[in-house]
């Protein structure tokens, strides 16, 4: 088989803040952007990685989740714990100082993790968890 990864989604509140970190913080190209009944999506992706995006899309958007489940879906986003994504690097410290220098919100500084890895942790404007592990 050759199935390869195209996209991921994740929810964001907030269209130009979302735009702000992926594109200048993380230093993301912006593929495409969508507006559609007052919602916006942005696709996000490496310039490294012509393949593989992200899509920021707005919670709101699926019409099959209830009012409950919307105000789950933003309690747990606020937390940061309704989604995530794993990003990686060469060089983890050099990454992390401009990730901080750029006002992203740290949640865990570069550590050396017992199951291998040395990673950090931020979260998006919108709450998402972003893990970002150095690549050895």
């Amino acid at each position: 088989m050759d199935i390869t990864i195209h996209s991921t989604y994740l929810p964001h509140t907030d269209p130009a803040a979302s735009l702000a970190f992926y594109r200048d913080t993380l230093g993301f190209e912006v593929r495409q952007e969508v507006e559609y009944g007052g919602m916006h999506w942005i696709t996000v992706g490496s310039p490294d990685q012509p393949g593989t995006s992200i899509v920021l899309h707005p919670p709101a958007a699926d019409p099959g989740i209830t009012e409950d489940e919307r105000r789950v879906i933003a309690e747990m986003m606020a937390k940061g714990t309704f989604a995530g994504l794993n990003l990686a690097t060469k060089d983890l410290d050099d990454t992390f100082a401009r990730l901080q220098a750029g006002d992203a919100e740290v949640v865990q500084e570069p550590t050396d993790q017992p199951y291998g890895v040395r990673d950090c942790a931020f979260r998006d404007p919108a709450g998402n968890l972003l893990r970002i592990q150095e690549v050895r």
